[in-house]
């Protein structure tokens, strides 16, 4: 996904060569499956881009994106780049299960974890230190500490649901937003589907 974004990007400034760019900046929390050690090399060589731009990945869980967008604002500011493309991508439906290693040779103790989401692989000290509830269970927990109330929470997700349908409909969102065709395995139609463009940062 990342790759068709960065590849849209690049096409679509026709005055900047493809060698232009100092620097790709992706964040994505998982690291797992296809998104494989560094997502952001990988997805600049599917877009096209010369072997010469180097890609950097940058893992702070749920502000991964923004934090990859603040990177790359800093590198320019200090002069370290010009011209840099930063974004975040994520796919967690496709992350893989996957298996510790055994605490022997030939142990039996094994456990399988699923990489999408929550913790794995879990630290005892850290478990003892801080605990290790998932998301929804922490958002229960600060629920019950500041009194927060189902009503206020549905109100204000519903609220920033109908901006971003509103902005979506009136088209303020309509250059930060590309459309793809995928074809199902099964059957002979095409699945439409939107994706935010990484922002490209520029000095």
């Amino acid at each position: 996904m990342a790759a068709l974004v960065i590849e849209h990007l690049f096409k679509k400034q026709t005055s900047i060569s493809p060698d232009q760019y100092d620097e790709v900046i992706l964040g994505c929390a998982n690291q797992a499956g296809e998104d494989n050690r560094n997502v952001a090399r990988m997805a600049l060589f599917l877009a096209g881009l010369p072997v010469n731009v180097p890609g950097e990945t940058v893992n702070r869980l749920c502000a991964s994106g923004m934090s990859a967008v603040v990177q790359a604002h800093r590198a320019i500011q200090c002069g370290d780049a010009g011209l840099v493309i930063a974004g975040g991508v994520e796919h967690m439906t496709r992350a893989p299960w996957v298996l510790s290693k055994t605490s022997t040779p030939f142990g039996r103790d094994m456990e399988l974890f699923d990489s999408s989401f929550g913790w794995r692989f879990v630290n005892p000290k850290m478990q003892g230190m801080y605990g290790t509830d998932a998301m929804g269970e922490t958002a229960e927990n600060l629920a019950d500490i500041y009194k927060i109330l189902r009503e206020d929470q549905d109100l204000y997700a519903f609220r920033s649901q109908m901006k971003a349908a509103e902005a979506t409909s009136n088209g303020r969102l309509q250059k930060e937003i590309l459309s793809l065709s995928i074809p199902e395995k099964k059957q002979n139609r095409f699945i439409l589907i939107r994706m935010n463009l990484s922002k490209q940062v520029q000095h």
